[in-house]
């Protein structure tokens, strides 16, 4: 973890204690001092934490947050578009909480957060350091829409965090797994995988989202990928040209309990 080569006080000891919650090094970047350099002595990695801005580099690419193509999303259910993929299989509608069991750099959260509105509540796991950091302080740069709830992202293992969880805590779980087989994408998305966990998903962690969501399972997965398949899923139909396939179970858990003050989900 460290800074942009404009040293502020105020952001190195946001940065020191943005480095303290996933127990990784701060190293003081001093001017003009580049990030290759600090690359060869210090770290295969950085989070690089700016005055509005976070990225991600290392030696080979350096990959800045921003709300990608979540943004255009969202302007299309603001405009009144209800074809979004997430939308169609999940339902989420206004008020509900949704877990996000792999967050990633934030972008079906940011459309779930719009879909279940001010009053709905979402929490996004990230198991790596390197994803949570960079999606934990990157979403804080972006403006909060109106008619989204905040996003509370969460540094935590999916399998153990479920378990920590009283039945029904959640309408909605997601699931959004790093499926182990490439393919062509963008740079971006290189990064980002070179980053990800693999941890596979498990028939054990399904159960046990059913088990936490009081309404449905939502798993999204790669078609050029058999790890859906391998769970014994029936993915939803899909255009012949999809390249994601998305399954839908239900959830078994019966009631929830009421919302916490200010509209948080249990933890």
């Amino acid at each position: 973890m460290t800074t942009s080569d404009r040293y502020a006080p105020e952001l190195a000891q946001r940065a020191r204690q943005a480095a303290a919650e996933v127990g990784v090094p701060y190293v003081e970047r001093t001017h003009k001092q580049s990030l290759a350099s600090m690359l060869a002595d210090f770290a295969h990695a950085f989070i690089v934490m700016e005055a509005g801005a976070v990225s991600l580099v290392d030696d080979q690419e350096s990959l800045r947050f921003s709300p990608g193509l979540a943004h255009l999303r969202v302007k299309q259910l603001d405009a009144g578009v209800h074809e979004d993929m997430l939308l169609r299989i999940s339902g989420l509608s206004e008020g509900e909480r949704v877990l996000d069991c792999t967050l990633g750099l934030g972008a079906d959260a940011q459309v779930a957060a719009r879909l279940v509105g001010p009053s709905g509540a979402l929490t996004g796991l990230e198991k790596s350091p390197a994803l949570y950091l960079l999606a934990r302080y990157g979403l804080e740069t972006l403006p909060r829409h109106p008619l989204a709830c905040p996003i509370h992202v969460v540094y935590a293992d999916a399998s153990e965090y479920l378990r920590t969880l009283p039945n029904g805590a959640f309408d909605v779980v997601l699931f959004d797994p790093m499926f182990g087989r490439p393919r062509k994408s963008s740079a971006a998305f290189q990064a980002l995988r070179r980053h990800a966990d693999y941890a596979p998903l498990t028939q054990e962690m399904v159960a046990e989202a059913q088990r936490v969501a009081r309404r449905a399972v939502v798993i999204k997965g790669s078609r050029y990928s058999n790890d859906i398949k391998k769970l014994g899923l029936r993915t939803e139909p899909a255009r012949p040209n999809a390249t994601v396939l998305w399954a839908r179970l239900p959830g078994l858990a019966v009631a929830l309990p009421p919302l916490t003050e200010g509209g948080e989900a249990p933890t």
